[in-house]
């Protein structure tokens, strides 16, 4: 058969080079942790939200850090508090005696890469602020509409150890999130490694000369590639059965909504295209399925009382459904 049939029709080069790029970059640094930058890339390229969760001191905060200096756009960190007010974040209106006018003065959500340290430690009041300009892209202030800039990802950072101090995320918010990434400690050897760079590096690893390799127009590219993976409607079937099924499950209280289903296929597209694919397949649905249902989905408080996880719900899910051929 001829190799002009597998060949693919969408130019995914451009992906592959821009994943390889940034992974040279973040490895300066970064040990291990694979998952988590895969994960990160396929929200940047799907244009999506990413929630990470792990015990402090395995590199959450100083990955997206990174991530942000490999590319050639704003970025803008906030820490959350319990005191952080509303307009705190998104900015604030400003009387000025002079030209005895409001000037709206941007808050520093304006940017187009934002980290959220510590998410869940500032209160409900300041969470809703977060609602309109992650969904819609916009703030409105006093009856005005700005829209953000692009590209826009939040990265937001959560321990899920300590509760003293923290405010649980509202359910509208998490659902906002296109991945919730859980990371753990390092393997023995991974660890291993990261003494032995750090102890050879002899700088704080924040110092590294960690190189812009992406723009904006690169990334709005990359976008744009995703957007035209192909989709084939046995595997749209197969995606809204899989969402479908943790609605009618008995461990679950609470199913993935239609959102789920979109941060699905969406984030399934970019990892086909990061792998060098114009289409998709069941494999890749199921690489991005647990990250993008883990936090829209809640077990009945048995299955909680047992130990369970949404993890091994939706795994559990995944093997018993059958895969389109």
């Amino acid at each position: 058969m001829s190799e002009a049939l597998f060949r693919n029709r969408l130019d995914v080069s451009s992906m592959q080079a821009a994943v390889a790029a940034v992974k040279r970059e973040l490895r300066k640094v970064i040990v291990g942790q694979e998952e988590m930058l895969d994960l990160l890339l396929a929200a940047l390229f799907a244009n999506g939200h990413v929630l990470i969760e792990g015990v402090p001191g395995i590199a959450k905060t100083l990955t997206a850090k990174l991530l942000a200096r490999t590319l050639s756009v704003g970025f803008s960190r906030i820490q959350f508090t319990p005191d952080l007010m509303p307009s705190d974040v998104i900015g604030t209106s400003v009387f000025n005696p002079k030209t005895v006018e409001f000037k709206f003065n941007q808050g520093p959500i304006f940017s187009n890469f934002i980290l959220i340290d510590e998410i869940n430690r500032a209160p409900a009041k300041t969470q809703s602020a977060l609602f309109e300009v992650m969904e819609e892209r916009q703030v409105t202030v006093d009856g005005e509409t700005y829209a953000m800039q692009q590209p826009f990802l939040v990265i937001g950072t959560q321990n899920p150890i300590e509760q003293e101090g923290t405010y649980r995320l509202p359910e509208a918010q998490l659902d906002r999130f296109l991945f919730k990434v859980v990371i753990s400690y390092p393997s023995l050897e991974e660890e291993t490694k990261i003494l032995s760079e750090h102890h050879a590096r002899k700088a704080d690893a924040a110092a590294a000369p960690i190189e812009r390799v992406l723009t904006a127009e690169q990334i709005a590219s990359c976008q744009a590639v995703v957007r035209s993976v192909g989709v084939e409607e046995n595997l749209v079937r197969y995606i809204a059965a899989l969402v479908g099924k943790t609605r009618a499950h008995g461990d679950l209280y609470l199913g993935a909504s239609p959102r789920a289903s979109l941060a699905i296929l969406n984030s399934a597209k970019a990892v086909a295209a990061m792998q060098g694919r114009d289409f998709l397949t069941p494999d890749d649905v199921k690489s991005v399925a647990v990250p993008a249902m883990r936090h829209r989905v809640m077990l009945t408080p048995e299955r909680e009382m047992q130990g369970a996880s949404p993890d091994d719900v939706l795994k559990e899910i995944l093997a018993k459904l059958e895969v389109p051929r």
